[in-house]
């Protein structure tokens, strides 16, 4: 009989005690750890593997909007790791009625192996991290959205075997999606070109940062107005909601301002014979993207989905461990 081999076997303890607040905050090779970390995890788990990589461990998961992927992809990863989420609105804390985030980091340190925020501000994030003695995982907030991130570069390498080289096109709002998005594209050398009406464009700092990663892997980001040139010859058609939480009392200006940037079949008809179609749910369909492209044969949107659950089963194995 074959001895077993452990998914952890041979990567190194540099990651343990760390925290993943942004794709930025880790390097290229880093995060292509916790990507082929991940290709082993789903592996596993299709195999039916028990893994009890955390054994006693309880990840605390802190937040401030609703969610479906992140919540549930978590709370199921960290059981299938062997640990505990405790899942803690944040209005049920004292955190709701003044106590400071450093103290409230500091407590939970003694509690809990790490903790997972979702949430407003990235400085709220950034915070928890500089005061927790436990890694702390950003599950999303309106700058960033990490951990989707490495979902995407993982469904994208699935299907193409390679993530350098590819055209990547982002259409619609150029927001902590984008972000992330266009970081990683940095990161490992992807033509990145986001498509934004005035008004939506990304933020200056992020691009600049992702620029200055493509000019040292081969990649490159590019800003246009246009859709059309965006999408043309791409690999990733990838786009998110229009409105997200919070901007609700502007959903109708936005749906005008953006309307000329919904993923259909004219669209997808300009990108590459073999290009795909990404979205990281929620959709509203027949805004942001068509139901026919949404549901149709080029879209990875499940299978990038059901990534959530393995990348981030990766990061929590790294950091926790």
């Amino acid at each position: 009989m074959m001895a077993y081999h452990s998914p952890m076997a041979g990567i190194p303890d540099s990651l343990k005690g760390r925290s993943y607040t942004t794709v930025g905050s880790w390097t290229r090779d880093e995060l292509q750890t916790a990507l082929d970390l991940a290709d082993e995890l789903k592996q596993e788990r299709a195999r039916r593997k028990e893994l009890r990589i955390l054994p006693g461990r309880t990840v605390g998961l802190i937040f401030r909007k609703p969610s479906t992927r992140t919540r549930i992809s978590s709370e199921v990863g960290i059981a299938e790791l062997g640990g505990m989420a405790l899942y803690v609105p944040a209005a049920d804390l004292q955190l709701s009625r003044g106590e400071s985030t450093r103290d409230t980091a500091l407590v939970l340190s003694r509690f809990l192996s790490a903790l997972m925020i979702r949430t407003f501000a990235q400085a709220e994030v950034d915070e928890f991290a500089e005061h927790a003695t436990i890694p702390v995982i950003n599950g999303l907030t309106d700058e960033s959205h990490p951990l989707q991130a490495l979902a995407d570069a993982m469904t994208i390498r699935e299907r193409f075997g390679t993530l350098a080289g590819l055209r990547v096109a982002y259409l619609g709002d150029g927001n902590n999606v984008c972000h992330s998005l266009m970081r990683i594209a940095g990161r490992f050398g992807i033509e990145f070109v986001a498509a934004t009406p005035e008004g939506y464009t990304p933020s200056a700092r992020v691009t600049a940062a992702s620029r200055a990663d493509a000019e040292a892997t081969g990649g490159s980001v590019t800003l246009t107005r246009d859709p059309r040139e965006a999408a043309a010859g791409a690999h990733v058609l990838y786009t998110d909601v229009w409105t997200s939480m919070g901007q609700e009392e502007d959903r109708e200006r936005r749906l005008r301002d953006l309307d000329a940037y919904r993923i259909d079949g004219t669209l997808l008809g300009l990108a590459d014979p073999e290009g795909i179609v990404l979205h990281c749910l929620p959709a509203h369909v027949g805004e942001e993207i068509t139901e026919d492209v949404l549901y149709g044969p080029r879209s990875l949107v499940w299978d990038q989905a059901e990534n959530r659950l393995h990348t981030q089963k990766a990061i929590m194995a790294l950091v926790i461990r």
